[in-house]
């Protein structure tokens, strides 16, 4: 297993080696001494969680306000295009985002730490995608964007064929800059 880094400060992924013969294969999907020795504590994910999606459905824009929420996330059937996006102020980074394909076949974790919006397409007829996170869930912390918001410009493979009302009515991005950043600084577009 190796570690690569992205474009994001703190954004990691976790690149296994699976060991393919005429059985199938094995991998490894996480490792304690990979995570420390990338800098990540294992011992403060406390929850573990996974969702089924069918092939165009989006999730996403979410995030968590307050301490934020970091996430181990991975595919663990089919495919996803999985997008975050910087919403930490005071980040050089600040409104980038970064897109990976996390599949079941190469079997990368990606590391979304504390402050990002994060989702992710299923790209495959059934998707089952794993998440591994540092906090339990609260509500009242929940943020979220838009998937087709005009100022973040996300790039979506394929047609949405799915998305939850809670996702439809959400924010969007210049209103999360302002609740972040406060009412006197002007939003800034993405590219």
């Amino acid at each position: 297993m190796r570690v690569e880094r992205t474009a994001i400060d703190g954004v990691l992924l976790f690149i296994p080696t699976p060991h393919r013969d005429d059985r199938g294969l094995f991998t490894r999907t996480f490792d304690n001494a990979m995570a420390e020795k990338a800098g990540l504590d294992p011992a403060r994910f406390v929850q573990d969680s996974q969702s089924r999606s069918r092939q165009g459905t989006i999730r996403g824009m979410h995030g968590r306000s307050g301490r934020g929420e970091a996430k181990l996330v991975r595919c663990a059937r089919g495919a996803v295009q999985d997008v975050l996006v910087d919403a930490r102020p005071g980040s050089p980074t600040f409104g980038e985002q970064v897109s990976v394909l996390l599949d079941d076949e190469t079997f990368v974790t990606l590391y979304v730490p504390p402050g990002m919006l994060h989702g992710f397409q299923a790209l495959t007829e059934q998707t089952d995608v794993c998440y591994r996170i540092d906090r339990e869930h609260d509500p009242a912390e929940d943020l979220s964007v838009r998937y087709d918001d005009p100022d973040l410009g996300i790039r979506w493979p394929l047609p949405v064929s799915s998305i939850s009302g809670r996702d439809l009515s959400a924010g969007s991005w210049a209103q999360l800059q302002r609740r972040l950043i406060g009412p006197d600084v002007a939003p800034t577009a993405t590219e």
